[in-house]
């Protein structure tokens, strides 16, 4: 599409992760860029910590997606603890490699922002979509306060609540899992009184089990020093209240189930940012049928277990740029494009299902599983399928 692609016009609806990536995609390749971001402000203190695999990463980077200035704080293996029985001390199962890129998400979002900001992409802040239709010529048409435009593609890249997803898959809603995920991010302060658990995590990240869920731990750049991230899993409070502050419940699950440092650690802090989601998942039939394409969690979200959220919206902005680069029309790109993340994000949905199932719906002993045991358990739950976490469940790693 090289010689056309010069007078694409695509419109990304969204300026999150996602929509920014896929602007970055179409700018790279050769086409005028639109985003309609419906927030006024800018976005960069949403979200909490997440990873990226390092290959995919050092892509990024290479090809100009990100800046490499950008902080991140890499490590190379995974760390499994639970509580001691009958005690409050930390007990440590197994250690596998894993190396991962922890990333701040606020300061992703600002290095695509500024990706985006190229000459042939116009960000519009505070610019929401009323509407997007089809005119007769097979064009898209996309509906704001100012009027029409026309586009040959149109991207939604509008989230897990996506409008523009009801245009390909109409009626197709997330599907509950019937827990939650409490995420936050404390400063390293609240690590001060415990320096073995500062030590392991500047070299790991950790997976603390408990009856019923578990916790994941990492570190990520901050504004200045370096900031705790956590995910905790588990099943909703008795008196629900998911809007509410989610800080009292997180402290209460930790005092109950974790070992007492870890415990300390999460409720002492001083939780930076805190919040609550209901964990669900869905992927659409087909994501993309000509002019309409689906990125990020507005084509499907895996439960975040994967932590494929952000690097799922990566990715599909790389096989953007290559399908438009690659194929003679935009309808043989808009079909490949189709073809390779339809089947990729089907993929990530099941892969989650496995994983809550194993590690909050039916979580196992831990106190009575050491390395052998947490390996061919993981094996069976990976089931031979591979993912950017888990390439050697059974890769033990020395203390």
């Amino acid at each position: 599409m090289a010689a056309a692609t010069t007078a694409l016009r695509i419109g990304v609806i969204g300026g999150s992760i996602a929509g920014c990536a896929a602007a970055v995609a179409g700018s790279r390749a050769g086409a005028d860029v639109t985003v309609y971001e419906r927030s006024g402000a800018e976005l960069q203190d949403r979200g909490f910590g997440i990873v990226i695999p390092p290959p995919l990463h050092r892509e990024l980077v290479g090809s100009g997606y990100l800046d490499a200035r950008m902080e991140t704080a890499p490590v190379a293996t995974r760390v499994w603890l639970t509580r001691e029985p009958g005690g409050r001390s930390t007990r440590e199962l197994a250690r596998q490699s894993s190396p991962v890129t922890p990333c701040n998400w606020g300061l992703l979002w600002r290095s695509l922002r500024a990706g985006a900001g190229s000459g042939a992409v116009r960000y519009l802040r505070g610019e929401p979509v009323t509407s997007v239709g089809t005119a007769p010529d097979g064009r898209a048409v996309v509906t704001t306060a100012r009027g029409e435009e026309r586009y040959d593609i149109v991207v939604g890249a509008d989230g897990h609540a996506s409008r523009t997803r009801q245009l390909l898959a109409p009626g197709l809603t997330p599907e509950p899992a019937g827990y939650l995920v409490w995420r936050g991010a404390i400063p390293l302060s609240a690590l001060a009184d415990h320096p073995r658990e500062l030590e392991l995590l500047r070299g790991a990240w950790v997976t603390l089990g408990f009856p019923g869920g578990h916790g994941i731990f990492y570190l990520i750049p901050g504004a200045g020093d370096r900031l705790l991230a956590y995910a905790i899993y588990g099943r909703p409070p008795a008196s629900p209240g998911v809007d509410a502050d989610p800080g009292p419940y997180v402290s209460e699950l930790a005092e109950e189930h974790f070992p007492a440092a870890w415990a300390e650690i999460v409720g002492h802090g001083t939780h930076r940012t805190t919040a609550c989601h209901p964990v669900a998942d869905l992927q659409v039939p087909r994501a993309a049928r000509a002019p309409l394409l689906l990125a990020g969690d507005a084509a499907g979200v895996s439960r975040p277990h994967t932590a494929s959220g952000a690097v799922k919206a990566l990715q599909d902005a790389l096989c953007l740029e290559r399908v438009l680069r690659d194929e003679p029309t935009v309808g043989a790109a808009l079909e490949r494009y189709a073809d390779e993340r339809t089947a990729a994000g089907a993929h990530l949905v099941e892969l989650g299902r496995r994983m809550g199932r194993a590690q909050v719906e039916g979580t196992p002993d831990w106190a009575a599983m050491g390395q052998a045991e947490v390996d061919d358990w993981f094996r069976g739950v990976l089931a031979g399928t591979r993912h950017y976490l888990y390439e050697q469940p059974g890769a033990g790693v020395t203390a």
